[in-house]
């Protein structure tokens, strides 16, 4: 049976220029000049208030049903609270500060400060929501010395709140509790009639003004925050356009739950709606056991033309697009376009979405991934054509330059354009340590030319330089090949996993279990997780597949020797995961010890699953 077409949008033709030195070093570039763009993102609001001013913009459940704000009502809202902000006393050294998660009133804050030329700082929610100390937005708060702190509801912020010096800041929230601090309703914010001062403030906006700074764990540390100025933003999405050209031919419409306190949620797609005239429905739910079914319902509900998310949020909905055929026909209605990024999407997800969507439409629906980090705005390399396999991140786009550095027996990439940060804030040692001297960013991923001998084929994902490792056999681990290749072998058993080995003789896995993925323990409580983790079908499953994984890897590099399935769930807290479900790998390690000395223990105890 022959497999069926992929059906693709208009993309730009892939082309690439290629910089050869004697050291190793390519210097990639695309031929393609950036187009001139807007000087800040206050210009496209006002283009699409004026021109589709009662189209929907922006969107949110209201009960059954969706509040909606046109284009032309969220400019009226947003130069309000421009004024509003302005009257006090808010500007570029006095910020605004946001803890709660993606909303309309969010999104009209965001847009009324940029366009004022104050900065905005989205936090983490789970900072606030899941922390038990409070350290990271204590320490984001001392950054940002923001003069205004929104909530959309003050009694679930109560202990974070309570743990924040708020002497001479403003607080405001859409609903405030009784037994709280005292708090400005938002709604009297929208009460502010625009005038001189806000006229002057936005035609100061350029495309140095700081728009945003967006916090970065990275792989350690406290949350570093990632300056982002307009012309970060207007730069990426004009590169996207240059490279997806379909985003012109009609509006595109969202239906996403990604965060706006990262780059992906908030500079890739919630702008991307701005820019380009469409609709986000902001989706409440999330890749998690009691959330994702929100997400269902709404996918249920929109059928969006360009469909985000990252491979946690794939892998969590995919069990539902299985079974129901009439999501999967709401899902696939308009679709143009999969996308995925921040992490490496295993080849066995890549495999169920094109299923999928062939049982929906009949053919294969394109999907594509791109590349970047909250310091690039975030698309540094994007795929603009079709592709038959997860891995490949595209080429640089238009404006950008990306270096290829060899390291380690890796190409370590670094990246230099309009769309990259200026720097930290309040952290010149950061900045300086993040530029070489060409003043290219060091991102800190590896990539490699998936055909060296053709480089327009583009450039394949090769994992985190800093995460790689060796064995005592002096034998490099490449460790995001490795997680990538397990979680594809063990599907649909594990959830996710870190890479164990650094100084020792052979490879071993932390692993958490996806109890939905199996069978024999799918449905149960989360009460019952230790017990569950025990059941012998996992330990036979994970024996069987990963064996014949080994026997198609049979070097020390590649082969994994045992698995220690762990009940606590990563910590937020503890930096162990992000709010996007990415694990990171040198936190856990630190973190957990003490289990990856049981782990390596002799003889093996008998929850450590060896394999052959």
């Amino acid at each position: 049976m022959s497999t069926p077409d992929i059906v693709a949008p208009q993309f730009a033709e892939p082309a690439v220029e290629v910089e050869r030195r004697a050291d190793g070093t390519l210097v990639l570039r695309s031929p393609q000049t950036l187009a001139d763009y807007p000087d800040h993102l206050g210009i496209s609001l006002r283009h699409w208030a004026e021109t589709a001013g009662e189209r929907v913009f922006l969107a949110e459940r209201a009960g059954d049903g969706w509040r909606q704000v046109s284009f032309a009502e969220a400019r009226a809202a947003a130069d309000a609270i421009a004024q509003a902000l302005l009257d006090r006393g808010l500007g570029p050294t006095r910020p605004l500060m946001i803890l709660s998660g993606n909303s309309v009133n969010q999104a009209l804050l965001m847009l009324g400060a940029m366009q004022a030329g104050i900065p905005v700082a989205p936090v983490s929610p789970a900072y606030s929501l899941m922390s038990q100390d409070f350290a990271k937005v204590k320490h984001v708060f001392d950054l940002v010395r923001p003069a205004l702190l929104y909530v959309e509801q003050s009694a679930p912020f109560a202990g974070a709140l309570g743990a924040l010096d708020l002497d001479g800041v403003e607080l405001v929230a859409a609903s405030a509790s009784t037994d709280g601090p005292p708090a400005t309703p938002f709604a009297d914010l929208l009460q502010a009639v625009p005038g001189a001062a806000f006229d002057a403030a936005f035609a100061a906006v350029g495309p140095d003004t700081i728009a945003k700074y967006l916090f970065t764990s990275g792989s350690t540390g406290l949350p570093k925050g990632v300056i982002n100025t307009q012309r970060m933003l207007c730069a990426n999405q004009q590169q996207a356009l240059q490279i997806w050209p379909f985003l012109a031919e009609e509006p595109p419409v969202l239906v996403d739950w990604l965060p706006w306190n990262h780059t992906f949620g908030a500079n890739h797609n919630f702008n991307m709606a701005l820019v380009r005239g469409g609709t986000l429905y902001i989706d409440a739910g999330k890749p998690a056991p009691g959330l994702i079914e929100e997400t269902v319902r709404n996918l249920g509900e929109v059928s969006p033309t360009f469909y985000a998310n990252v491979p946690a949020g794939f892998a969590a909905l995919l069990p539902y697009l299985e079974r129901d055929e009439d999501l999967r026909a709401s899902l696939f209605r308009r679709l143009k376009l999969i996308f995925y990024a921040a992490a490496a999407l295993p080849q066995d997800i890549w495999t169920r979405l094109e299923a999928v969507s062939v049982a929906a439409t009949g053919h294969r629906v394109a999907m594509i991934s791109a590349w970047g980090s909250t310091e690039t705005a975030p698309l540094a390399t994007g795929v603009h054509w079709p592709i038959e396999q997860a891995g490949v991140i595209g080429l640089p786009v238009p404006g950008v330059a990306l270096k290829m550095v060899p390291n380690a027996g890796k190409q370590e990439l670094r990246v230099k354009g309009p769309n990259v940060t200026p720097g930290y804030l309040e952290r010149p040692d950061l900045t300086a340590e993040a530029f070489d001297d060409e003043g290219f960013y060091r991102i800190g991923d590896a990539g490699r030319l998936l055909d060296p001998a053709d480089p327009v084929r583009g450039i394949v994902f090769d994992g985190r330089v800093a995460e790689d490792f060796k064995l005592t056999s002096g034998t490099w681990v490449h460790v995001g090949g490795i997680r990538v290749a397990a979680l594809a072998a063990a599907s649909p058993v594990l959830q996710d996993a870190v890479v164990c080995g650094h100084d020792r003789d052979w490879i071993g896995l932390l692993a958490w279990p996806n109890l939905d993925g199996c069978r024999n323990v799918a449905g149960r409580p989360e009460a019952e997780l230790q017990e569950l983790i025990a059941d012998p079908a996992i330990a036979a499953h994970l024996q069987q597949a990963l064996a014949a994984y080994n026997a198609e890897h049979s070097g020390s590099s590649q082969r994994i020797a045992r698995v220690l399935l762990m009940a606590a769930p990563a910590s937020i807290d503890a930096n162990e995961i992000t709010d996007k479900g990415y694990i990171n790998q040198r936190a856990v390690l630190e973190r957990r010890a003490a289990e990856v000395g049981r782990l390596y223990a002799e003889p093996a105890a008998d929850d450590v699953i060896v394999i052959d």
